[in-house]
């Protein structure tokens, strides 16, 4: 059974951090919960490899996607070497909306012709002609027939798209990003214009690294922050609590026979509601109202519909009682509240509890190893301390980040909102998998390209809202210097590493370490904030 009472251990024990984890870098993949501040070690889990900022000169392929696919292999990728052109090309600059820079390359007829002087000797070294030996030169009239001129045309084409591309990137090096790069033109139009002019155009869009601007500037350096915190949250009534909960469940349970239902039964019940419509009038039935055999306490009033327990005192065993009920406007199911309701409940069962002394013979029933009453009330208060401060922190992570939000300003580029989006919602799938075990046909249709869609138009604010916390902290960790400890990182990397040959998952090493960094960057991040913001706590 959970340590604390349903909806204390919703909010302390069950939490998951919107986004504690935050990237210094500007990462596409979300990373998991920050740490376990109880155990102090890091959750990690692997995720597929992050982009990182290019320098074009080095850069591993690119696979650069065309708006219309030719026939021949469409993808181009491009190695990290980088030949020198022998003419200079034409490169202007468009800036574009969404952190996204347009690339207009003109590619002169001396590139052009040295791309396709060195596509006839490679087909001239590769191609089985009859007649001639392999390697020796071929007449070109002959090799176009052998070939087929279209085929040499197209790879003409792609050859000075691999070779003149990562000369067009130069003009945004260091800001790229990678899987970002697209080439607009139609590869059907950039085979006309290089078949009758010899010459070459085409268009390239690119996602930069965003600019965190700061409104006003700087501002996180004077941070005020109210934190409000559920009045449940209080680590002395949780604990008591508990202490009840664990003293109930050693009770022997008695039927009653001479009376009704009071205070401190448990009684079994089946439940059933209709909606009640102004006039009166039955209206629907509401399934999420309904239940049979429920175990009722009736020391959990404060858990169900206000007035449900008072409505129930003195029925008896056997008997039904019909009662009307409002669910309240700060009900968690939205579309109940403000809802008039006839409830109708019928006992089945109807107990007492006979419970044992609360002393110190019961101490070891309670919490094994303690001797004394008093142990097990300060063990399980400092449980509940241990928890209540990690909830504050949480809130106060959380309450520091929204601020952070609403003080900076980015362009977010479409492929980061759109990498981030497909993370979530895969998040997201994992979760429903694991609660509800989706069968192949279902999961196919929540995988589908439709499904995921309407989820990025659906979550779009909250999906750029995640974005600009993790731009933020890591704007901060760069403007102030911070650092984590190579120790510190290390150990981290070695306990994640350790957790995945447990649990007998497949890792990368390297990826593992560039997630336990960015964690660490962003706790560091968290940590200083915490330290120089001004905080106020509020309960609610």
């Amino acid at each position: 059974m959970a340590l604390f009472p349903s909806n204390f251990s919703a909010t302390f024990l069950n939490h998951t951090p919107s986004r504690p984890s935050i990237s210094a870098s500007f990462s596409k993949t979300p990373l998991l919960p920050c740490r376990n501040r109880r155990s102090n070690s890091l959750n990690l889990r692997f995720l597929p490899p992050p982009f990182h900022l290019l320098h074009p000169l080095q850069i591993s392929p690119i696979s650069c996607r065309f708006s219309s696919p030719p026939s021949s292999p469409s993808p181009v990728d491009l190695g990290p070497k980088v030949d020198k052109l022998p003419a200079a090309l034409d490169i202007s600059e468009t800036q574009e909306p969404n952190s996204r820079v347009r690339l207009s390359v003109g590619v002169p007829p001396a590139v052009c012709e040295d791309c396709r002087s060195r596509t006839i000797a490679e087909f001239m070294k590769q191609a089985k002609i009859p007649g001639f030996r392999p390697g020796k030169k071929v007449p070109e009239s002959i090799l176009e027939s052998y070939v087929g001129k279209n085929h040499i045309q197209k790879a003409v084409v792609e050859s000075i798209l691999k070779r003149t591309l990562p000369h067009a990137m130069s003009s945004v090096e260091g800001r790229a990003l990678k899987d970002s790069v697209r080439i607009t033109s139609k590869f059907a139009d950039l085979e006309d214009t290089f078949s009758s002019q010899g010459s070459l155009r085409y268009d390239i869009v690119v996602d930069i690294a965003p600019e965190v601007r700061w409104v006003p500037e700087n501002g996180y350096r004077n941070l005020k922050v109210v934190v409000e915190i559920d009045n449940e949250i209080n680590a002395q009534k949780a604990s008591e609590q508990e202490l009840k909960r664990r003293h109930k469940s050693l009770s022997i349970l008695r039927i009653v026979t001479d009376r009704g239902l009071q205070i401190g039964d448990v009684a079994v019940i089946d439940i059933s509601a209709t909606t009640i419509g102004e006039d009166q009038s039955v209206g629907q039935k509401i399934p999420s109202a309904e239940s049979k055999g429920y175990n009722f306490d009736t020391e959990d009033g404060d858990k169900v519909l206000p007035g449900f327990v008072d409505s129930l005192i003195g029925i008896e065993r056997g008997e039904t009682k019909s009662f009307p009920l409002v669910f309240p406007e700060s009900w968690k199911q939205e579309d109940l509240r403000g809802v008039h309701a006839q409830f109708t409940v019928e006992c089945k069962e109807l107990f007492y509890r006979e419970l044992p002394p609360l002393d110190d013979s019961l101490a070891d029933k309670l919490l094994p190893g303690s001797t004394t009453l008093e142990q097990v009330k300060e063990a399980l208060l400092q449980r509940c301390l241990e928890v209540e401060q990690t909830a504050k922190d949480q809130a106060t992570d959380n309450a520091i980040l929204d601020q952070l939000c609403k003080m900076v300003e980015v362009d977010i580029p479409q492929s980061i909102f759109e990498e981030e989006g497909r993370q979530l919602y895969g998040a997201k799938l994992l979760q429903i998998q694991a609660n509800m075990k989706l069968n192949e046909q279902q999961l196919a249709i929540l995988s589908s390209p439709k499904a995921v869609k309407e989820y990025l138009d659906n979550q779009e604010d909250n999906i750029k809202h995640v974005i600009k916390q993790n731009l933020a902290v890591g704007d901060i960790f760069k403007r102030e210097n911070l650092q984590v400890a190579t120790d510190e990182l290390m150990k981290e990397v070695e306990n994640s590493i350790a957790e995945f040959k447990r649990s007998k998952q497949e890792y990368d090493e390297e990826r593992v370490q560039e997630q336990v960094q960015d964690i660490l960057e962003g706790a560091k991040v968290l940590e200083w904030l915490r330290e120089h913001a001004e905080i106020e706590y509020i309960t609610h």
